[in-house]
């Protein structure tokens, strides 16, 4: 691993015009965890979002153009060119967000995996023809529905998995053949850079791909401008829901919040069971939507499972971020780590009990276990995001089912149990947009559906899915 001395920080760019923009002024990036400058960001202008925007209006019938296999031949040389940079990716993603060097060398190589499966889909974007002779109007005419890109794309993404999440959107974008104007988070503005320089360096034609940064303020002038076709965002369901209000008649795609829970029958395997529960609340410091944030346990099984999760959960390092024997880093900023810590000590507070953790230093907080927890805490019916489980005893299998359904958020979920009858009653019963059996919430592969309900957001990403969002119907008829 790179020593963190010979690290370079890296100066941000927007992109329009076809070319790389010099801002006329810039914010500091900091390491959370060393608290030290690692690069800087544009803070875009009203006028650099609107140029942003005619760029990519100039250049959306040439993208529609671009035949489909010269589409999937970009994104398979932007795949070869994160593969050549892996290394080189992972660390500045550390450094940037404070992420665990092994997850973050895991997030570059799955966001080549992402570009290489927008490859394909790019040359499978297909209609359907549709029998008319059902009908004596029909009869004797020929109707297909064809797929059409949908022009411009206006793209938000998050921190917490800024790489891959930023891939979620240019990739099957590039693959539809629309072209994108992409504002970054501006906590992690830097990694997000470099994947657009690639995109660049891999050969995409001009004002294919447009990068905006800064703040809500830049995101609200790009969902506003009316020659946006199409919005995608990623981030909290507060802000989707702004987004969804300022969209007007124009569709969006939101991937939005989450308090991912997880089920343990009483059939389950415990011992498996905890050590899945306890990774996967605690992965990427528990920043994930689809984290696991509250495991509720059958009352049989609790006290056995709860000294399991919370021995799995302290076998965990708390640590440096570049040193590959961390396994949890630090949260985004200090910001968040103290908000982490006003809800576990108002939890505890209330009642809560804090079987393990609790305890924040600057930016990183310890993995915690809370037991004795109340619906009503925001610990339990909020967010959390970050490294905090909840464990919760339930007696009949319905209590579990109402209690996630009463949640606003409706991402994923997971069960454990060797019962057919059981999990085939959490499919049904439960309203998520994933179940995973004999798994936690937080499961994600790039070539399946992965969205939620409610609160949670509308529409699916995924490339293959995500391109079916990007593009729209077109019905053709022809009177024979």
């Amino acid at each position: 691993m790179t020593a963190p001395d010979s690290f370079s920080p890296v100066q941000a760019r927007n992109l329009f015009d076809g070319a790389w923009q010099d801002p006329a002024r810039t914010a500091d990036v900091v390491d959370p965890y060393r608290g030290t400058t690692v690069g800087t960001a544009p803070v875009s202008t009203p006028g650099d979002v609107a140029r942003a925007i005619a760029t990519a209006v100039e250049a959306r019938a040439a993208a529609a153009a671009m035949p489909g296999y010269e589409r999937a031949a970009l994104l398979r040389r932007i795949a070869g060119l994160i593969e050549r940079d892996v290394h080189a990716l992972a660390l500045l993603m550390a450094r940037e967000t404070g992420k665990a060097i092994r997850d973050a060398e895991a997030e570059v190589r799955r966001s080549l995996e992402t570009f290489a499966l927008a490859a394909e889909e790019a040359i499978r974007i297909e209609g359907r023809h549709i029998p008319l002779d059902g009908s004596a109007m029909g009869a004797g005419k020929l109707a297909m529905l064809l797929r059409f890109p949908v022009g411009v794309v206006a793209a938000i993404t998050p921190f917490n998995a800024p790489f891959n999440l930023a891939a979620h959107k240019i990739a099957p974008s590039i693959a539809a053949g629309n072209a994108l104007v992409l504002k970054p988070p501006p906590q992690t503005p830097l990694i997000v850079h470099r994947l657009a320089e690639l995109v660049v360096e891999a050969g995409a034609p001009r004002g294919m791909l447009n990068v905006v940064h800064g703040g809500a303020d830049v995101g609200a002038a790009l969902v506003a401008d009316p020659r946006v076709d199409f919005i995608t965002f990623t981030g909290s369901s507060r802000a989707g829901a702004a987004i969804k209000a300022a969209s007007g008649l124009r569709r969006v795609a939101l991937e939005l919040g989450g308090n991912g829970a997880t089920i343990v029958h009483e059939d389950a395997d415990l011992p498996a069971a905890a050590t899945v529960c306890a990774r996967n609340s605690m992965r990427l410091a528990g920043q994930s939507c689809i984290s696991v944030q509250s495991v509720y346990v059958h009352e049989s099984r609790f006290p056995q499972f709860l000294d399991l999760v919370a021995d799995e959960v302290r076998k965990m390092t708390l640590g440096d971020p570049l040193d590959p024997a961390t396994d949890v880093g630090t949260l985004i900023d200090g910001n968040a780590a103290q908000r982490v810590e006003a809800w576990v000590r108002e939890a505890v507070e209330a009642g809560a009990r804090i079987v393990t953790g609790g305890q924040r230093n600057g930016a990183a907080f310890e993995p915690t276990v809370l037991a004795k927890v109340d619906p009503t805490m925001r610990v339990v019916c909020e967010e959390v995001f970050g490294p905090v489980v909840n464990v919760i005893p339930y007696g009949d299998i319905r209590e579990a089912f109402d209690a996630i359904n009463a949640s606003p958020y409706g991402l994923q979920a997971g069960i454990f149990t060797k019962s057919n009858e059981v999990s085939f009653g959490a499919i049904r019963a439960l309203r998520v947009g994933g179940v995973i059996v004999n798994g936690t919430s937080t499961w994600r592969t790039d070539q399946l559906a992965y969205g939620g309900v409610k609160a949670s957001g509308i529409g699916r990403e995924g490339p293959r899915y995500a391109i079916e969002e990007m593009t729209e119907q077109r019905l053709v008829v022809f009177n024979l």
